[in-house]
């Protein structure tokens, strides 16, 4: 299973309500906060939606 580091990079505060719901579906609340997601067409297609923003690694996973 393989793993996004997604980390919030920018501030939300000039950002469009849906970016900032798409951060908070995601788990990013403040800046510089990362979190783990699972690789898949739903979290890669969130993350398109606020590219801009974030900064994503790829993890091994277990």
């Amino acid at each position: 299973m393989d793993l996004l580091k997604i980390t919030l990079r920018r501030s939300l505060i000039g950002a469009q309500p849906r970016q900032r719901a798409t951060a908070k579906a995601l788990g990013l609340t403040k800046m510089h906060k990362s979190v783990l997601q699972r690789d898949n067409p739903r979290i890669r297609g969130m993350i398109a939606k606020i590219n801009h923003l974030v900064d994503v690694e790829e993890v091994a996973g277990e």
